[in-house]
């Protein structure tokens, strides 16, 4: 991993119940490792049910309800992946605009996997460059996405990557978007 200092930077992990756990937790350790304070978001209170594939894993305790959290607060979001984690936080209008104005302020935002659903809903993806996990390539393409196969693509302080093996290069252009700060092209 690049060496950058993200000391003092807040990053808001949105995520409900069926989370890919690794998804949340090698994340979290880079931002923790690089000197940021993650927060875990989550339109579910109390705990969130991680996920190995299709086996139970770990819980996570939520910090923050998503009906009260303020991107304001925020430097940056990121947004792991799991089918059902997705699925829940795409028809979750309080994760919709959550993830929706992190872009209109023009913060660093990274997702994986099947992450990017939410962000169709939220109305972010139009025009901008990306992967996620090869089953929502058509979906992203309809919403106006430019949906590339590749390892990790950064747009604008955009992040995103396809699955748990592209990790270490995810996590890497995260903390390296978050040290870079805002971007006047990062848009909603």
């Amino acid at each position: 991993m690049a060496e950058h200092d993200i000391s003092g930077k807040k990053v808001a992990f949105l995520l409900t119940d069926g989370v890919e756990q690794i998804e949340l937790t090698s994340p979290w350790e880079a931002v923790k490792s690089a000197g940021g304070q993650p927060v875990l978001v989550s339109p579910k209170k109390g705990t969130v049910q991680g996920f190995d594939g299709m086996d139970k894993g770990e819980t996570f305790t939520v910090d923050l309800d998503v009906a009260d959290a303020d991107a304001s607060d925020f430097d940056a979001l990121v947004l792991p992946g799991g089918v059902v984690n997705a699925d829940f936080l795409r028809v979750d209008k309080n994760a919709q605009q959550f993830a929706r104005a992190f872009f209109e302020a023009h913060k660093p935002v990274a997702s994986i996997c099947h992450g990017p659903w939410l962000l169709i809903e939220a109305g972010v993806v139009k025009g901008r460059d990306l992967t996620s996990y090869h089953t929502l390539a058509t979906d992203l393409r309809n919403a106006g996405a430019n949906w590339t196969d590749e390892e990790v693509v950064v747009d604008q302080g955009f992040v995103t990557s396809r699955n748990p093996d592209d990790l270490p290069a995810f996590n890497d252009k995260l903390v390296e978007e978050i040290a870079e700060g805002e971007h006047a092209g990062q848009h909603a």
